[in-house]
């Protein structure tokens, strides 16, 4: 899990209608390089989502949809193409939000940011990117660091009751890496099965012992050590 500020003065311009990450940021020509099956797992990948920071009017410009528009097959290469964007312009939607509304979105949908025409309204929305353990998110983040911040609070709300089983596992695979590769099999090898432990099975595991934070601190430096030697 992901996220980015971003923030639409008044006179902001429209975007042109795309779609995401990861054949989405590509062009055209380099996007016709990968094979038919990498298009259509490409939008598996990443659910895409927003929270509205303000009230944000059609005049402010919130994000401009085109419905179902995921589902065309071809798409990483047609939203380049001019007659494609025109049809979206014609028949996209654009809903107004409220502070704290959440929009969430297929990456493979196209869409596209609307021009903020309004004369006072700086339209700030935070961007959120929710990627599957088995792709690369757009961002470098230090899961490391945020595996041993949060396992403090992990461990105080499960002994108090107020986290379920399926929420603490919602903050463990939003935290930890949940795939174990790529590592050294020679330093790091499979133990009881074909894989590695990974951070968030480590995690998991800490929030159960209720581990100290220094000994899971050490747990995570060790496997570092391993992946990288």
């Amino acid at each position: 899990m992901t996220a980015q500020v971003n923030q639409i003065r008044p006179g902001g311009k429209a975007q042109r209608s795309h779609r995401d990450y990861h054949l989405g940021f590509q062009s055209a020509d380099s996007a016709a390089r990968y094979p038919v099956h990498v298009h259509e797992v490409s939008a598996a990948l990443t659910l895409q989502g927003g929270i509205a920071h303000c009230d944000m009017p059609i005049e402010s410009g919130p994000s401009k949809l085109l419905p179902f528009s995921q589902l065309y097959r071809p798409g990483y290469l047609a939203f380049h193409q001019e007659d494609h964007r025109a049809w979206f312009e014609e028949a996209h939607v654009q809903l107004p939000l409220e502070k704290g509304d959440a929009v969430f979105f297929n990456p493979a949908l196209f869409h596209a940011a609307g021009e903020n025409r309004s004369s006072d309204i700086e339209r700030m929305i935070n961007l959120l990117q929710v990627s599957s353990a088995f792709g690369r998110a757009m961002e470098s983040i230090d899961r490391v660091a945020m595996a041993q911040a949060i396992l403090p609070v992990l461990i105080s709300l499960k002994k108090a009751g107020r986290l379920s089983e399926t929420e603490l596992g919602a903050a463990i695979a939003a935290t930890a890496e949940g795939y174990p590769f790529p590592t050294n099999l020679d330093t790091d090898p499979p133990v009881d099965g074909n894989a590695p432990a990974s951070q968030a099975e480590l995690l998991a595991k800490a929030v159960d012992e209720a581990t100290p934070g220094k000994a899971f601190s050490d747990t995570m430096r060790v496997l570092k050590d391993r992946q990288a030697a």
